[in-house]
């Protein structure tokens, strides 16, 4: 079996067995492990080592289980095989940001590129049930963030979710599923596509939860503290007052991340979580430009993808975070401005990348993002298979 790399096969096999037993959560699953020095020394103590730290009474019952040994024996081949990976919290590929809550998980399970868990995350979340203009805007909006060199965090479910993900994966660029079930058991199943397409084309699957679980209401609300944990801030696209996604933004919110939001009509029932959210202090996105420049100084470029055409011009350089390199204020161009008419006829004449088009209208990569954003939304242009076009009529 192959373990984290700090950890021996039997450590592993005591920590995913902690993981399984009822009743214990996060903070009570490092709290055993602190005071017994390691999860085995916490599986061999005695139950009245348990019962002192206040250890429920269903832990006790099952932790020498039938139930917890097969379970923990079924995790096995998923964890052997490529692209299969378990991160603890004393790994150092644990994602930082992640690190910093309190009720961080204390095992991860990810199927692809666990690397993409450090790099700038944006999350894009909403409705279930949204309407063509919200899932046009998600799609469009995380197109523009993968492309400008952030990696999209969702939560694989209908809506926005799914839109962002496919947005992402367009740009190319990195996307991050988080699941509330386990990794075997992909939610919803009309996803289950979606997923494959994630792992396969760079992206990852990403669950707390031991890899059989199945779907449950209490554990989407958990989950939701992962995808605002990973990322630097929360676009919301659209949302009811009780949406699932209002409960990340909150959680965001909480734990010192950026909030964003989209407004909308006041007649759809979809905008007004939204509009709640900037009353009570959002900031208000119209354009991509509105992200990009309250994240300026995270970006970095998006990974270099075989299918996509090589940029023809210098990548975009990766500042540090903790001390961003000044960048001139960019004004918010409309779909009808001159420089948005300026990247219409260079894509009357061929389609071409947004590269390419930065390096032929001469603006910064951000601020033709941006442009292709409205005009997309505007319905003037077109992206397909990493290529922007033009769209007559």
């Amino acid at each position: 079996m192959p373990c984290p790399a700090h950890l021996c096969e039997a450590e592993t096999r005591a920590r995913l067995a902690l993981l399984l037993l009822p009743e214990i959560g996060p903070r009570r699953w490092r709290r055993l492990l602190q005071h017994f020095g390691s999860a085995e020394a916490a599986l061999a103590a005695p139950a009245s080592a348990w019962r002192a730290l206040g250890a429920p009474a269903a832990a006790l019952e099952t932790r020498h289980g039938a139930r917890v040994r097969d379970a923990v024996a079924a995790s096995l081949p998923w964890l052997e095989q490529a692209a299969h990976h378990l991160l603890c919290f004393d790994d150092p590929r644990y994602p930082a940001l992640l690190g910093e809550l309190s009720d961080a998980p204390p095992l991860l399970f990810v199927a692809g590129d666990p690397a993409l868990l450090e790099r700038p995350q944006l999350a894009v979340v909403g409705s279930r049930r949204a309407s063509r203009p919200g899932l046009d805007t998600a799609l469009a909006f995380s197109r523009s963030l993968a492309a400008g060199g952030f990696v999209v965090t969702s939560g694989l479910a209908l809506g926005i979710d799914g839109a962002a993900h496919q947005g992402a994966l367009e740009a190319p660029g990195g996307t991050v599923a988080v699941l509330g079930t386990g990794l075997e058991r992909i939610y919803p199943a009309r996803h289950s596509a979606l997923a494959l397409r994630i792992v396969a084309e760079g992206g990852a699957l990403v669950s707390e939860l031991p890899l059989l679980t199945t779907p449950h209401a209490s554990n989407f609300p958990r989950r939701n503290r992962i995808i605002s944990g990973l990322s630097l801030g929360v676009l919301v696209v659209e949302a009811s007052p009780s949406s699932g996604s209002l409960i990340t933004a909150r959680l965001a919110a909480e734990q010192g991340r950026e909030v964003f939001a989209i407004p909308g009509s006041i007649h759809h029932p979809g905008s007004r979580g939204c509009h709640q959210l900037i009353r009570e202090g959002a900031q208000l996105v119209e354009c991509i430009e509105d992200i990009l420049e309250a994240l300026r100084g995270w970006q970095r470029p998006a990974p270099a993808i075989a299918a996509r055409p090589a940029p023809t011009h210098a990548p975009m350089a990766t500042p540090s975070p903790a001390a961003p390199p000044p960048a001139p204020s960019l004004p918010l161009f409309p779909a009808s401005s001159s420089e948005a008419e300026a990247l219409l006829t260079l894509l009357r004449a061929a389609p071409l990348s947004s590269e390419a088009l930065a390096l032929h209208s001469g603006h910064p990569l951000p601020q033709t993002l941006a442009l292709l954003t409205e005009l997309e939304l505007d319905e003037r242009v077109i992206c397909e298979q990493g290529l922007w076009a033009y769209r007559a009529g």
